[in-house]
């Protein structure tokens, strides 16, 4: 039983519109779903990436208004890579963003100050692009490739990772996921002094893939390793489960199905607001008092 990939990863921002702004304007992502906090409905979640929202090209974002920025610390991831084609497109990318560029690298971060970036793809992953007016083919972002993340261990290899979730241990706290679908490198560095502090530009956790049919049996597997496991919870576009790893990060595992053309046109992703089942009886009032968020997509066209 193998881990297809990378799910998705989310965050928290301030501002939902700039969200919106920077990630499907500037570089180029698409709005798949603009929806609430299960938990929290009256917080957007927004959902950014390929043209159809695969797995593996996934970054989302719970919106607290005028939230503080927060501050990456032990238990926490502090940065995210994402894959382009080539040096080439490294270049148009410093040209568009700024940055400051390493050996097929460029770092930069978002409009929230969460640390972003971008890396030559060197796991042979199918490239999950989507497209935007001015960004070229070649150039365009091609899914997640990796995650770091601050630990006092970092160099100490962490056995829930490679004997209960697949993961490959590479030495000096880093890590590959062979997925059955798609690969993912993750990496812990040592902790900086100061405590994290959770707040817009940091994030929240980072989900993993399951065939829809093995998703029960890591609930099993990670409860017989002897960690907490929550039970399954329907977040209308895929069934998830949630877990502290030993380091502290939050991971979830999440199914490939429905995935977010069920209550949507393919066609038309992300330019309704669509709510969880469970609060569609909120419309009117979230409506009424949530700020407008214009997709990018549809402002473009418009």
């Amino acid at each position: 039983m193998n881990l297809v990939g990378l799910h998705h990863i989310t965050m928290i921002t301030g501002d939902a519109q700039e969200n919106a702004r920077f990630y499907g304007d500037v570089l180029g992502l698409r709005l798949v779903k603009k929806t609430v906090n299960f938990d929290q409905p009256d917080a957007y979640h927004l959902y950014f990436g390929d043209e159809t929202g695969a797995p593996g090209s996934i970054l989302t974002w719970f919106e607290f208004p005028g939230a503080a920025r927060g501050r990456a610390g032990i238990g926490m991831i502090h940065t995210l890579q994402l894959g382009v084609a080539s040096e080439a497109a490294l270049d148009f990318w410093q040209a568009r963003v700024g940055g400051t560029r390493g050996e097929g690298s460029l770092r930069f971060t978002d409009s929230d100050g969460l640390q972003l970036e971008l890396v030559v793809s060197s796991l042979g992953n199918p490239p999950l692009a989507a497209a935007h007016p001015e960004i070229p083919a070649e150039h365009a972002i091609t899914g997640l490739e990796g995650a770091r993340a601050y630990s006092v261990y970092a160099n100490v290899e962490e056995r829930v990772l490679t004997h209960t979730l697949g993961f490959t241990y590479q030495g000096a706290g880093e890590y590959v996921l062979e997925g059955s679908e798609r690969r993912f490198n993750w990496a812990y560095d040592p902790a900086p002094a100061a405590r994290g502090a959770q707040g817009a530009g940091t994030v929240h956790h980072i989900a993993w893939g399951s065939r829809d049919e093995d998703h029960l049996a890591w609930q099993e597997r990670i409860a017989s390793a002897g960690g907490y496991v929550s039970d399954v919870r329907d977040r209308d576009y895929f069934q998830s489960i949630y877990f502290g790893e030993p380091r502290g990060v939050l991971f979830e595992i999440a199914t490939l199905s429905p995935g977010f053309a069920v209550d949507e046109d393919p066609a038309h992703l992300g330019e309704g607001l669509k709510l969880p089942k469970q609060h569609e009886h909120l419309r009117e009032h979230l409506e009424s008092t949530l700020r407008p968020v214009e997709n990018p997509r549809t402002a473009r066209v418009a």
